[in-house]
């Protein structure tokens, strides 16, 4: 099964034109969905799931239509959105148990060995019995996982599920996406590079509602291996830089302004650096914002 968007286009009544033209097509595996605060990942995430309508354009989850067929589409969806709340007074147990029943698992006993069963595999069913409230970010979110689970989903949607958590929580939700994304599609939306760098076999760059670079994260990569160069300067000197150069990002450094600049030719005075992921990232958001991130 594969998700397919065609020239899918969304405007909101306060003028922001959203999403304009965006066409991609998704396979089974991890997909990162990377851009800035803004770009319009969000609101393609809200399309996909059924929890807004677009203006113009098609999504396919196989055979169905996601736009046209909503009911259809929510019975194989699962969504961590965003902002996740939780009722904070009752257990993860009780809650899952009451979600489960809302997507239609009847059977009381089958609802509480795939309550239980999940809890296990998220790793929190040695404290399924302790209110959602008394959580870390952490847990919430792998609870926020759990429910997603819940009847299988053909697809799965994650809406920048690791912003604020430390690294040994991120480091085990990365490992929980990962076992997910072998049996089914997951949209892993961020601006974290390193997320889609660590997770994803297949990505896409989004900028002001635009899709403006997509592929394999390695190819990316290679497409401007030997072009990004590296220099330490004042920070007064930013602004010359920038108008001489096609600088893509700045970076403190002991107290001094490194900048990565994309160049076909050798710079004088400038070092050669290692080309990656979020090089990549910030070339092509560059180019679209006029300024170096």
């Amino acid at each position: 099964m594969k998700l397919t968007i065609q020239d899918l286009s969304k405007t909101y009544s306060n003028g922001v034109h959203a999403l304009k033209g965006v066409s991609l097509t998704i396979n089974q595996g991890m997909f990162g969905l990377l851009g800035p605060n803004g770009a319009g990942k969000s609101s393609l995430m809200r399309t996909i799931a059924t929890l807004q309508e677009a203006d113009s354009g098609s999504v396919m989850l196989g055979d169905l239509d996601v736009l046209r067929q909503k009911e259809e589409v929510r019975k194989v969806l699962g969504y961590l959105p965003q902002e996740f709340g939780v009722y904070p007074r009752v257990t993860a147990e009780t809650m899952l148990d009451h979600i489960a029943s809302l997507k239609g698992i009847q059977n009381a006993k089958q609802r509480k060995e795939i309550v239980e069963g999940l809890l296990q595999k998220v790793n929190l069913f040695q404290v399924r019995k302790k209110n959602l409230g008394t959580f870390s970010g952490g847990m919430k979110q792998r609870f926020g996982i759990a429910q997603a689970l819940l009847g299988n989903p053909k697809l799965i949607i994650v809406d920048e599920p690791t912003a604020g958590l430390d690294p040994a929580e991120r480091n085990r939700f990365h490992n929980l996406l990962s076992e997910i994304g072998e049996n089914t599609i997951v949209i892993l939306s961020t601006h974290i590079v390193e997320d889609v760098t660590n997770l994803c076999s297949d990505m896409a760059i989004i900028c002001l509602g635009e899709v403006v670079a997509q592929g394999n994260p390695n190819d990316l990569v290679k497409e401007i291996s030997g072009k990004v160069w590296k220099k330490m300067i004042d920070k007064a000197e930013l602004e010359h830089y920038q108008a001489n150069y096609e600088v893509i990002s700045t970076s403190l450094k002991m107290g001094k302004t490194q900048i990565r600049v994309i160049s076909e030719e050798p710079l004088s005075n400038f070092e050669l650096t290692t080309a990656d992921l979020e090089d990549v990232y910030f070339s092509e958001i560059t180019k679209r914002v006029g300024l170096a991130v």
